[in-house]
């Protein structure tokens, strides 16, 4: 039987049809990008040209035809739901012109109008915009609650996608944060962050950003429930802290958000004795070059924390 990608996305939000065009309402009022107008604006060829930089953090291929198809190839119930590939790489190219702008709600839309194929540059920039953006706590919630959900349908429809896999446990990470890392452990929703974005590492063992997500998951446990439960429970161990960010950050030396991340999170795991290491690698991150908004707004946090 052929996957349903309409209908599942329909039953794992449990919402009528109108929810779309009340999201797409929403998103109108996203606040707009604070640094910078089109300084990470990669038009025409620039995009590719730069594209190996603007990526090493996931591996994901730049979109083609080839990339396409082996996409499809890999997941073939996604065949089922793509439109033809004139129309949907021209979308995913301006879904990711507008992420890495800043331009965060332009690549949801963008990035929805390809259908499922999109919905890893869609996820990741409500995410982004959510967890740095968003000022309204209940507005940061909803919009995580909405990636979550959509993510746990393209799992199941992507299942040998890497990028799904990590937008499934960023999603789920950021919005464990937001309800409380507690209640997030309780609700059991800890252990499919760990999954999912382990899976993305198996699948693609150069994902430096799962590395990173998985770091921050050891290190949110600790903090929350003290490192001796955190390890009996959960597997959370402050060792991993370590090990993931240093594994990202042999993956990806020149990123700004694998430094600003591991320096919150080594403070997290390792209390007040590591204040002045978390301080030296907020220090390293703020000299970084950003390549893009998201590397920006990690950057000016790098700033904010050594000013």
């Amino acid at each position: 039987m052929a996957f349903d990608w309409s209908g599942a996305l329909k039953r794992s939000r449990g919402r009528a049809e109108s929810s779309g065009e009340k999201q797409a309402e929403d998103r109108r009022t996203w606040k707009r990008f604070p640094y910078g107008d089109r300084i990470y604006r990669y038009g025409g060829t620039a995009l590719q040209s730069n594209w190996s930089r603007l990526h090493r953090g996931d591996r994901e291929p730049y979109p083609s035809l080839d990339s396409l198809d082996a996409l499809l190839q890999a997941n073939p119930a996604l065949a089922r739901s793509v439109a033809a590939p004139e129309v949907v790489i021209p979308l995913l190219e301006d879904a990711w012109r507008a992420y890495h702008a800043g331009d965060f709600a332009d690549a949801v839309d963008h990035g929805l109008a390809a259908g499922p194929v999109g919905l890893v540059v869609s996820a990741r920039a409500a995410a982004v915009y959510a967890s740095h953006l968003e000022e309204s706590e209940a507005r940061r919630v909803v919009i995580l609650r909405d990636v979550v959900e959509s993510c746990s349908a393209l799992v199941q429809l992507a299942p040998n996608w890497a990028s799904a896999w990590y937008v499934h446990g960023l999603a789920l990470g950021r919005f464990s944060q937001n309800i409380s890392v507690v209640r997030a452990l309780a609700q059991g929703l800890g252990g499919k962050v760990r999954e999912s974005l382990q899976k993305a590492i198996d699948l693609e063992p150069g994902y430096a950003d799962a590395h990173v997500g998985l770091g921050v998951y050891h290190a949110e446990v600790i903090d929350k429930v003290g490192a001796m439960m955190a390890a009996f429970t959960y597997g959370a161990r402050r060792e991993a802290v370590t090990e993931h960010f240093e594994a990202a950050r042999a993956l990806h030396p020149q990123s700004p958000v694998v430094l600003a991340e591991y320096a919150r999170s080594t403070a997290l795991a390792f209390g007040n004795l590591y204040q002045g290491r978390a301080h030296q690698i907020f220090a390293e991150a703020a000299t970084r070059q950003p390549a893009d908004a998201l590397e920006r707004l990690d950057v000016e946090w790098a700033l904010g924390e050594t000013g």
